[in-house]
């Protein structure tokens, strides 16, 4: 074999090692940013499930409390008619019978505190999840060598869900409404 022939395989051995390398780079890197896009807007999905779930979950909480509340009213108000029945037509009451009136439990409402927090707490996490794909998109967008195969895509659009009250503050950067009872 010739001196001249080895070196023109060489070369072109590296330009083909060359070549493949930078297509499995290339489709390596636009894989990716594919991936992370569909995991954006399926995390967007998500968000908007949990949101919803949240909103349900305290709603027919709070609901459950109300009936608890109304049945709690509606006896109440019948032993308390039955009762006193016998003072409304002039006979006196037995005073040496002692009441004792039922309790409300506040576990309920410890219970509903509880589901709140939780649920919260669940949405948060999920829209965590959201930026930080957001992130790592964003990041494959403007660092080397994947800006180069990505040159033109668009950031991933991600919608999160705070309060008017956040906005604000982070707006104007003052937090001054520190009174918890007003």
């Amino acid at each position: 074999m010739s001196k001249n022939l080895i070196i023109t395989l060489v070369v072109v051995g590296c330009i083909v090692f060359g070549i493949g390398a930078f297509a499995m780079g290339y489709f390596n890197t636009v894989n990716q940013e594919a991936q992370l896009a569909n995991q954006g807007e399926a995390q967007q999905k998500v968000c908007m499930t949990v949101f919803d779930k949240v909103w349900k979950v305290i709603d027919q909480k709070v609901q459950i409390l109300g009936a608890y509340r109304e049945d709690f009213k509606s006896i109440i108000l019948g032993e308390m008619t039955q009762r006193y029945q016998g003072e409304q037509k002039g006979a006196p009451m037995m005073k040496f019978i002692q009441e004792n009136n039922i309790n409300i439990s506040t576990e309920l409402y410890k219970e509903i505190m509880d589901c709140i927090e939780g649920q919260r707490a669940e949405f948060t996490t999920a829209q965590k999840r959201l930026i930080d794909i957001k992130l790592q998109h964003d990041n494959m967008l403007v660092t080397a060598p994947w800006n180069m195969f990505l040159g033109g895509k668009k950031p991933l659009e991600i919608k999160i869900v705070t309060s008017s009250k956040t906005e604000r503050t982070f707006e104007t950067g003052k937090e001054d409404d520190v009174q918890l009872i007003k």
